[in-house]
C-alpha cells in the first residue's frame, strides 16, 4: 500500500476530563457510570449513535452468564440492568416468579434507554458518532491524547486516565500495549449476524419442533439438507422471545471474520444480511409458526466473539476457571462455560454427527462448572503491562483464549467495566498509577454497590 504523509495541522483539544472511556458497550456503559458516580468528570466516546454494543446495535437477544446455577453472581450495575429489563418486559418478570436466577432476554429498544439513563443519570457525558482514530503517547509510552473523528472533523481529547472498552483493544493496541489476537495462529472465532423476526405464531411455535438443532426435527436440519439455502451450512441456532410474537436470533456463523480489518468486517456484513434472509425464508418454509412472520431487522453491528486481548499484570487461564480460583484482588465472580466457537471445518464436521454425538462433543468443549461453582476475575486483568494511565474492560481483558470464552459475555463485561470505572476515578483523584490502586478499597466500593465478592 502506498503511504501518505499527513500535513501539519492544529486541532481543537478538550482536556477537561478526569476519565475518558472509549466504547459504549456494556463494559463502557458500566465504566462511565461507575467513574462518574465516584465524582470523576467522565466522558464516554461511542462510534455509533447508540449505547449497548452487542445487546442493542448487535441485537444479541439475551444476557447469558448471570448466575452459577444457584445464585446471581453478576451483581452491582449488572443486576441493575437485569432488573430494569424485568420492569419493562412483562414475560421476563413472570419468569422471575418461578426462577429468580433467570438471565434476561433483551428488548433492544428498552436496553438502549436503560443504558442512556444509567450513564447520564450518574453524571457522565456521552459523545455519539465519535470514532477513535489515533492515540498519541507521552515520552514514557502512556497515552496522552486521543484523536477522535466526528462531524466536527478531527478533535483531540485528553484525560488523566483512559479506559479501553472497545472490545477490540483499539486504544490499548494503538498506544503500544502488548496484545494477543485469536489463537496461536491468529485464527479467531466465527462471528454471528443476529436478527429479529416478528409476527410469529407463539401457539404454533409451542407445539414444536424446537428451532434449536438439538431437536432432530429442527428446521435447521432441513435447511442444511436443502440446496435452496447455500449460506446455511452448519448448526448454530439459538433464539429467545423478546416480546409478544417477537423473537431475537443468535443464529448462524460467519467464518474468518476479523473485526480489526475494515475490508473483512465489510464483507461479513454484506454476506451476513444475505444469510439472515435465508434463515428467515427457511423458517417460513419449514415451520408453520413462521408462515406470516416478518424479518424486522438485522444487527447494525456484527456479533464479534474474538479479536485482540491485552496482556495485563495477570493472565487469567482456563485452569483458573477449572479450579474455581479466587484472588485477593478479584473484582467479580463468573461462572459461564468455556464458550469458544470452532472453525468452519469443526462446524461442518459437527453437522455430520448424530445429535447425541454433538451433545457429547459440546459438553467436552464447554466444560461447565457445577451448580453453585464460580471463579474470580482479578483486577490485574484490567491493567495493561507497562502503561500507567490505562485500564481495559470487557471482551479485551487479559486472559488466555479459553478463559476469554467465559469472561467475554455481556454480564461479566458489565462487572469488569464497573470495576475499571471505579479504579479510573480513584487513580484520577490521586494522580496514581493504575497498577498501584488499593484493591481492598476498590473491592469495598464494589461491595457497597452490590457486587458479589465472597
Amino acid at each position: 500500500m502506498k503511504t501518505h504523509t499527513m500535513q501539519s495541522k492544529t486541532i481543537a483539544c478538550d482536556d477537561s476530563w478526569d476519565v475518558i472511556v472509549v466504547g459504549g458497550g456494556p463494559a463502557g456503559c458500566a465504566a462511565a457510570t461507575a467513574s462518574a458516580r465516584q465524582g470523576a468528570r467522565t466522558l464516554l466516546l461511542e462510534m455509533s449513535g447508540v449505547l449497548g454494543g452487542m445487546g442493542t446495535a448487535g441485537l444479541v437477544p439475551w444476557f447469558c452468564g448471570y448466575d452459577d446455577g444457584k445464585k446471581i453472581v453478576a451483581r452491582g450495575l449488572a443486576e441493575t440492568v437485569r432488573m430494569r429489563l424485568a420492569d419493562g418486559m412483562p414475560h421476563f418478570k413472570e419468569q422471575l416468579k418461578t426462577n429468580e436466577i433467570t438471565s434476561p432476554p433483551i428488548d433492544p429498544e428498552l436496553l438502549k434507554r436503560i443504558y442512556d439513563e444509567m450513564v447520564t443519570g450518574a453524571g457522565a457525558s456521552v459523545r455519539f458518532h465519535s470514532s477513535l482514530c489515533g492515540v498519541e503517547c507521552d515520552g514514557s509510552g502512556n497515552p496522552e491524547t486521543l484523536l477522535v473523528a466526528s462531524k466536527d472533523g478531527l478533535k483531540a481529547y485528553r484525560a488523566k486516565i483512559f479506559v479501553d472498552c472497545t472490545g477490540d483493544a483499539d486504544l490499548a493496541a494503538w498506544a503500544g500495549a502488548e496484545v494477543i489476537k485469536g489463537d496461536d495462529k491468529g485464527a479467531m472465532q466465527p462471528a454471528t449476524h443476529c436478527f429479529v423476526i416478528c409476527n410469529i405464531d407463539e401457539e404454533a411455535l409451542a407445539k414444536g419442533p424446537n428451532i434449536h438443532f438439538y431437536d432432530e426435527n429442527s428446521p435447521i436440519w432441513k435447511a442444511l439438507a436443502s440446496d435452496k439455502y447455500p449460506l446455511i451450512e452448519e448448526l448454530h441456532s439459538c433464539n429467545r422471545k423478546i416480546g409478544p410474537g417477537v423473537f431475537g436470533f443468535n443464529t448462524g456463523h460467519l467464518f474468518d471474520v476479523d473485526n480489526t480489518d475494515p475490508a473483512s468486517i465489510s464483507q461479513s456484513l454484506l454476506k451476513g444480511r444475505q444469510m439472515v434472509c435465508q434463515y428467515h425464508q427457511a423458517l417460513r418454509e419449514y415451520l408453520p409458526a413462521f408462515r406470516d412472520s416478518y424479518l424486522v431487522l438485522s444487527g447494525y453491528m456484527m456479533g464479534i466473539r474474538e479479536t485482540r486481548r491485552v496482556v495485563g499484570d495477570y493472565l487469567l487461564t482456563v485452569d483458573d476457571y477449572r479450579n474455581q480460583q479466587g484472588f485477593d484482588d478479584e473484582i467479580c465472580r463468573n461462572s459461564y462455560g468455556i464458550d469458544v466457537h470452532g472453525s468452519r471445518e469443526q462446524a461442518l464436521a459437527n453437522a455430520r454427527l448424530t445429535i447425541p454425538e454433538i451433545k457429547e462433543r459440546i459438553r467436552k468443549i464447554v466444560r461447565r462448572l457445577g451448580a453453585g461453582e464460580n471463579f474470580g476475575v482479578p483486577y490485574r486483568c484490567l491493567t495493561p503491562r507497562g502503561i500507567s494511565n490505562l485500564l481495559v474492560a470487557g471482551r479485551c481483558i487479559s486472559t488466555d483464549r479459553e478463559a476469554n470464552g467465559t469472561v467475554r459475555i455481556m454480564a461479566c463485561c458489565l462487572n469488569t467495566g464497573e470495576a475499571a470505572g471505579i479504579a479510573a476515578a480513584m487513580a484520577a483523584a490521586d494522580a496514581m498509577d493504575v497498577h498501584k490502586i488499593d484493591t481492598d478499597a476498590l473491592r469495598s466500593i464494589l461491595r457497597q454497590n452490590g457486587a458479589y465478592l465472597p
